[in-house]
């Protein structure tokens, strides 16, 4: 691997490239299919009296009408380890199909509780690919969004300091944590004492006199006795004062989720509680506690249409710096595990947006086979590679309807590639993807 700790403390865009890969990519032109097209043409030696042969750059083109997203856990990896048929899966993203085509894509997945680089190193070394922050989301990852809205920031969940490096490498500039609030009083949690660990990194200070202006749940919490009990001090408090008591317990500052799944696929053979659970139980004993108020809290990820905004505008973004194509996809195809998020979110954004985007449900992670989904997909699959073949089959079937128009069944199919243009002999067509003079950013991604 190409990336050290260094580099990742250090902050800014980290691809790792399986060693396997580095030579061949060290071999390549990086600039897009035109300059690989140019340097086959300086590089290959003419035969006098005879005409120049169809030419094939380095690299496959790639597909401009569609793209893939997929869910992580229960589609691509399921209990740390990569489910076999993601890593063909990814190889057929890749170039590796009967079309010799790259298909763009990204993740989208609902955990979280580490940096966008470091979650890209793991999946990275369980798929044996490389791949980059610039197309990878997070569940807390549009959280980066509301720096500007909050001074001081409770952060809830995930492994001993993550979740408080990743608020502060989003530019949140004062960020609590639980361990902060427990150190300045230990009998906040009367059960949970601190490691000698999480002393030495909690910070000292009043909390008394500290206003927490929003509570961020950015990742699973691994002491969910103890963090309840600091978020609800914290909505029955006035203004976010913690060891406060409001009279109306209407004055607690907002509480943000990641996501809201209520399970989640994990090595356990039956279904693990997710941040979702969480969230209910919070709500539910805020009412309790109120005699009866109603707690309104927020939650990011899927299937909340935000989240599908934002992965729109990346994948945007991915597909014109990595591909060079500055337009965006006509059908965008989520494959996912979950119908209660996944697919959910997927339906109702698509109805509302200007492409397609097509559900793809698979049965390596929550969903149960045989059971009926709460939310329908536009189709059931068994696996992610199963997903990908189907999809790349129904754009090409399109293509072919499209370019033989009213021709005999299969006499277009010899000449129709799968990005639409006609093929020369039996050689692979260069689709050469200008770039555009107008510019077409993405802020913040």
């Amino acid at each position: 691997m190409t990336a050290t700790e260094r580099d990742i403390e250090e902050g800014g865009p980290v691809v790792i490239t399986p060693e396997r890969m580095m030579a061949q990519r060290s071999q390549s032109q990086h600039g897009g299919f035109a300059a690989s097209l140019e340097t086959a043409r300086n590089d290959s030696p003419e035969t006098p009296g005879t005409p120049a042969s169809p030419l094939t750059p380095a690299y496959p083109p790639t597909a401009d009408s569609f793209a893939f997203a997929f869910d992580i856990d229960g589609v691509l990896i399921r209990g740390g380890r990569p489910i076999p048929e993601a890593i063909e899966a990814m190889k057929v993203l890749n170039g590796g199909n009967e079309y010799g085509m790259k298909v763009p894509y990204i993740f989208l997945t609902n955990g979280g509780g580490k940096t966008e680089a470091e979650r890209c190193i793991d999946l990275s070394r369980q798929l044996d690919i490389e791949v980059s922050p610039a197309q990878f989301i997070c569940g807390h990852t549009p959280m980066r969004e509301m720096v500007a809205k909050y001074e001081t920031v409770l952060v809830i969940g995930g492994e001993g300091e993550k979740c408080r490096q990743v608020a502060e490498g989003y530019g949140f500039r004062d960020v609590v944590t639980p361990g902060d609030i427990i150190k300045d009083n230990e009998a906040t949690t009367p059960f949970r004492k601190l490691t000698d660990e999480e002393r030495a990194n909690s910070r000292k200070r009043n909390h008394g006199k500290t206003k927490i202006g929003a509570i961020f749940v950015f990742a699973d919490s691994r002491d969910w006795a103890g963090d309840i009990q600091i978020i609800l001090d914290l909505a029955m408090s006035k203004g976010g004062y913690i060891g406060t008591l409001s009279e109306t317990f209407d004055e607690g500052p907002p509480i943000y989720f990641s996501h809201n799944d209520i399970v989640w696929s994990a090595a356990h053979d039956n279904v693990r509680l997710g941040m979702g659970a969480l969230r209910k139980m919070v709500e539910m004993l805020f009412k309790d506690l109120t005699k009866g108020k109603e707690l309104e809290t927020i939650a990011f990820g899927k299937p909340q249409i935000g989240t599908f905004e934002f992965a729109t505008r990346l994948l945007q973004q991915w597909r014109k710096d990595e591909h060079r194509i500055n337009r965006p996809p006509e059908t965008v195809y989520f494959v996912g595990d979950t119908p209660e998020s996944d697919i959910r979110g997927t339906n109702q954004f698509n109805d509302k947006s200007k492409n397609e985007w097509y559900s793809i449900l698979v049965k390596t992670g929550v969903y149960q086979d045989g059971t009926e989904p709460a939310y329908s997909p536009k189709i059931t699959v068994d696996t992610v590679l199963d997903a990908v073949q189907h999809g790349m089959k129904r754009e090409f079937s399109k293509k072919m309807q499209k370019a033989t128009g009213g021709m005999p069944d299969g006499l277009g199919l010899k000449h129709l590639s799968l990005n639409g243009e006609t093929k020369v002999g039996t050689k692979t067509p260069i689709l050469e993807i200008s770039e555009p003079s107008s510019e077409v950013g993405t802020p913040g991604l």
